[in-house]
């Protein structure tokens, strides 16, 4: 299914005027998402990495990057894209050939999706990540579902006819059955069917806020796998030195 033509056809997408909307869309998400993360000397791997976008995004970030896909076309791609400035791997998902806490973070973006074992691929990526995970899904909870896969006669495509699309609450309880009772936030953009991603009023304003509810067609949730952030109470803060 990801062979060179596959390849080809992914990133023309993202160059017609709706690919290139939806992704300064899912970009933002995504960078929403990983604000929290530190960046300098942190290893970041993204599982799936396709033809390299998204790592790129990354990598400008300030992470250090690597990637891994199953697709030799899609890492032909990826390679072409960033050179020397992203370690790349081939391999699988649900057998990640890297040794336990290798990365600080990881995200596996529209992966689960055509994986097999959605829950393996899960487990996999927390245990080469130390701090965090975000994952990105396809929503069934959306307009962009309803009219791609939901109405009669609709298809979506040879890709996305393939696809799992996940409803929100599946994806939370997916993840706390594989990685534990963990923080984890979820939030969506594009919540418009795929004819109103344009550039034009009133479509923009529609689709371009990061929803705090999961109604868009892309959702990103970030798991925090050292458990809630240390924080310093306020009482603290007001404290002098030497008094309890």
């Amino acid at each position: 299914m990801w062979d060179t033509d596959a390849a080809r056809r992914y990133d023309a997408w993202f160059t017609t005027p709706r690919g290139a909307f939806a992704l300064r869309r899912e970009v933002r998400l995504l960078e929403h998402m990983a604000s929290g993360w530190p960046r300098r000397g942190q290893r970041l791997l993204e599982i799936g990495c396709g033809t390299g976008i998204f790592l790129e995004v990354l990598h400008q970030a300030g992470f250090d990057v690597a990637g891994l896909d199953k697709s030799p076309a899609m890492l032909e791609a990826a390679r072409a894209r960033m050179g020397a400035l992203a370690d790349l791997h081939l391999g699988d998902a649900e057998h990640l050939p890297f040794d336990d806490n290798e990365f600080d973070f990881a995200v596996i973006l529209t992966v689960l999706e055509f994986c097999p074992d959605p829950g393996l691929a899960l487990r996999e990526a927390a245990r080469v990540a130390r701090k965090g995970l975000i994952i990105g899904f396809l929503n069934r909870l959306s307009l962009h579902w309803l009219f791609t896969r939901g109405l009669p006669g609709s298809r979506g495509g040879s890709i996305l006819g393939q696809a799992r699309w996940f409803l929100p609450w599946e994806m939370q309880q997916l993840a706390m059955e594989n990685l534990g009772r963990r923080p984890y936030v979820c939030r969506s953009v594009l919540p418009g069917p795929m004819a109103t991603w344009r550039d034009t009023p009133p479509w923009r304003r529609l689709n371009a806020p990061i929803l705090p509810l999961p109604l868009g067609a892309f959702c990103a949730a970030r798991v925090d796998l050292l458990g809630d952030p240390v924080t310093t109470p306020l009482h603290a803060l007001k404290a002098k030195p030497g008094i309890g």
